[in-house]
């Protein structure tokens, strides 16, 4: 990949981002690497967010960065739930999911799938939607009997992903899965996200997310944590609910492969760019 020009990165990067002489840095440090993100479906009810979103993975790939995009669509499901009147429980944070839901679930995440991908064209960039329709890339296996056709990723399929990558497309993954009998099965989205930041051994992985980041016992930022002190802090009840699963997510990543995962907080305006661009990043950075 060549390096671009002053004048091209003036074109492509959003005034408001990043500082040219930062994004010069981090493109040569990124160039050989891949980045996966995963943005929560809490986020992108907000269309402005979307927007602001679509705009920034168009950016990284008009500059070269290799990313992989899987989204959620929590709230998206829960709204066709309620309006055919089906009430859902949730086990350890996993919505349990049978027949009619899991049809329900998979129509839902393929749509908005394809919702990101026209939209990414829209902006000149090229993407490939990734789902148990089209491409799919995630085998799974049961999480649990209780849950239903909820599963965990047992094995990824490399090859599509590098195939579009080396395209220049960017793979746009739902997080859904194929198990026995062809049989789809729900994921949770950060563990989905985990699972392939593993699989392809990227550089980062980035968990967008509707919150600021990890916070201490006093509600204030953290800007870096190590596991030692990421797990200390789900002892002592400091990380709770929703957290959790993010940090165990993290956690798996960086101790199988993955340099660094951020927990950022996706409602900032180009906080994508800030976390990879700048020194000071957007969020909490979780290390090894």
């Amino acid at each position: 990949m060549s390096l671009l020009k002053e004048e091209d990165l003036k074109k492509i990067l959003p005034e408001d981002g990043p500082r040219k002489e930062e994004v010069s840095k981090y493109i040569k440090k990124y160039k050989n690497d891949l980045i996966v993100i995963k943005y929560g479906g809490n986020v992108f009810i907000d269309r402005n967010i979307f927007n602001s979103f679509i705009s920034d993975i168009s950016t990284l790939n008009k500059l070269g960065i290799a990313i992989i995009v899987v989204h959620g669509g929590g709230p998206r499901i829960k709204r066709e739930l309620d309006k055919s009147n089906i009430q859902t429980k949730f086990i350890r944070g996993l919505r349990v999911t049978d027949e009619k839901i899991i049809n329900i679930v998979e129509d839902v995440l393929i749509d908005f799938n394809n919702d990101i991908v026209d939209s990414l064209k829209q902006t000149g960039v090229d993407a490939i939607s990734i789902n148990t329709k089209k491409n799919n890339v995630i085998e799974v296996v049961p999480e649990s009997e209780e849950l239903g056709f909820v599963g965990k990723p047992k094995k990824i399929n490399n090859e599509i992903i590098k195939k579009a990558l080396e395209k220049n497309m960017i793979p746009i993954i739902s997080p859904l899965g194929i198990g026995k009998n062809n049989q789809t099965y729900n994921i949770n989205g950060d563990t989905a996200a985990g699972a392939i930041a593993k699989s392809l051994r990227s550089r980062r992985l980035l968990l967008m997310t509707n919150i600021e980041g990890v916070l201490d016992k006093n509600k204030k930022l953290i800007t870096e944590i190590n596991s030692a002190d990421a797990n200390e802090m789900i002892n002592v009840g400091t990380i709770l609910g929703g957290m959790i699963p993010k940090i165990k997510t993290s956690l798996d990543a960086v101790n199988n492969g993955v340099t660094g995962v951020a927990i950022v907080d996706a409602r900032v305006r180009h906080a994508c760019l800030f976390e990879i661009f700048t020194d000071k990043g957007a969020g909490t950075l979780i290390r090894k």
